[in-house]
């Protein structure tokens, strides 16, 4: 792969070539598509690590978002000044470039992501399964397009939502090609043939469902992408993909650890100390003791604590640019033997064992299979019964459709396109509004109460 090609500002769903104005380039025109959408709009209630909260402090999906661009665009722009120099890429492309296109590709990063986080995931996959109100269309599928709902994904449907759902007639946001490629950290079909062997942290999940798999070709082909075989719906990674992989990844561990604290999941000392150890300047202790409030001591310590991940994924990304080039490395850069590796680590495992395993979190993640499975089984139940039946379709599924916004009511007939509609609309909702619409369609509480 190279530089040129990999940086591709050619927007899909468009054939003209796109021109690179230094005064608003087209990455940075990308990240103001994304924060312009609906969808962004709503990630600010939607679960980052404690589902519903009940105060102010703690950060929401669009929070969490902005923090991983942020992160990003610092990576990129380290990244992107030794690139521009090492590869004679200016003066077309400029370090700011890299930067911009990591960002907006972050920005966009959780867009797919349904209510109740992670468990949102689970619980669309676990109704698909085993919902006896889509038995029957389960057997109308291709093996291909059960995969994608068996094993459904928030990252195929971020890519579904910014390259179709969002300005539908358009279609999408129409980004430019470098960043979907960026915004796309598993370049992978749901479903690989039985030969094929997914290795590598790009394989780990799919990025695209088969409906939208013609646009991700078209990624591909525009930027340059090694397909994984002549016949296989699987591509190696975009490289700057592995740096919003590290944004995120520094954000999870290190922003989530001081939430842990502000709510009283972990001590002072303990955070205070894990947060040095990535550090690793004796300098940052003196400096954080300086300041009387702890909540203030954590935040600088955080704010440090970014700044020596950021500096040390971007040696390590540097470091293995030739092999991803080649389509050679497929590793997560905050695996590798980072000078800090053990110190993450150690923030990772105990965020496992006391954030995210909150009673709380867990009572109302659990509840979210109900919530979620209870909407697919009215909505999709009522759109099926229509597809079916036609003017015999019992009137509770006329009442029940007509609470569905348009874009999600599909003339066709195909199973496979209802399916993606009602997946569409139910996984785009906030949590809250999940919630207030399960209880109203079943009747356990009515509007204005």
């Amino acid at each position: 792969m190279n530089w040129p090609q990999l940086l591709s500002p050619d927007r899909l769903g468009s054939d003209r070539p796109t021109a690179l104005d230094p005064l608003r380039s087209p990455f940075v025109v990308d990240s103001d598509r994304v924060v312009f959408s609906s969808a962004f709009r709503r990630l600010q209630d939607k679960t980052q690590v404690f589902p519903l909260a009940d105060n102010d402090y703690v950060r929401t999906r669009l929070t969490h978002s902005l923090e991983v661009a942020s992160v990003a665009r610092s990576l990129g722009a380290r990244v992107g000044a030794k690139l521009v120099e090492k590869h004679g890429l200016a003066p077309k492309f400029h370090a700011s470039d890299f930067g911009a296109i990591v960002s907006a590709a972050a920005l966009a990063h959780d867009l797919g992501n349904p209510p109740f986080g992670h468990s949102g995931e689970d619980s669309i996959r676990h109704w698909f399964k085993t919902s006896p109100v889509v038995a029957k269309t389960r057997g109308e599928l291709s093996a291909d397009e059960r995969a994608d709902f068996e094993e459904f994904e928030g990252n195929a449907q971020g890519f579904r939502i910014i390259t179709r759902l969002q300005m539908p007639d358009n279609p999408g946001l129409r980004l430019t090609c470098a960043t979907l490629g960026a915004f796309t950290k598993y370049p992978r079909a749901a479903r690989l043939p039985a030969r094929v062997e997914a290795r590598g942290i790009s394989a780990k999940k799919f990025g695209f469902f088969s409906a939208e798999r013609a646009f991700f070709a078209d990624v591909a082909e525009r930027t340059g992408l090694i397909r994984r075989g002549r016949s296989v719906a699987w591509w190696c990674r975009h490289p700057l993909a592995f740096l919003v992989e590290a944004a995120d990844d520094i954000c999870y561990r290190l922003v989530d650890f001081e939430d842990g604290f502000r709510l009283k999941f972990l001590s002072f000392d303990e955070v205070r100390a894990a947060f040095l150890a990535v550090t690793g300047d004796p300098k940052d202790s003196d400096r954080a003791a300086r300041m009387r409030d702890p909540k203030d001591q954590i935040a600088f310590l955080r704010a440090q604590a970014i700044g020596a991940a950021i500096g040390q994924a971007a040696d390590a990304f540097l470091a293995h640019e030739p092999a991803m080039l080649k389509g050679e490395f497929d590793e997560e850069l905050l695996s590798l033997d980072l000078p800090a590796r053990a110190a993450l680590q150690h923030i990772k495992d105990r965020s496992k064992a006391t954030i995210y395993a909150t009673p709380r979190g867990v009572e109302i993640e659990a509840a979210g299979y109900e919530v979620l499975g209870g909407l697919l089984d009215v909505f999709y139940g009522a759109a099926d019964d229509i597809a079916r039946h036609g003017k015999k379709a019992a009137r509770k599924s006329e009442k029940l459709i007509s609470l569905v916004p348009a874009q999600f009511i599909s003339p066709a007939e195909e199973p496979y396109e209802r399916l993606l509609r009602m997946t569409d609309f139910v996984s785009g909702m906030t949590d809250s509004y999940a919630v207030s619409l399960y209880k109203k369609v079943r009747g356990i509480s009515l509007p204005g109460q």
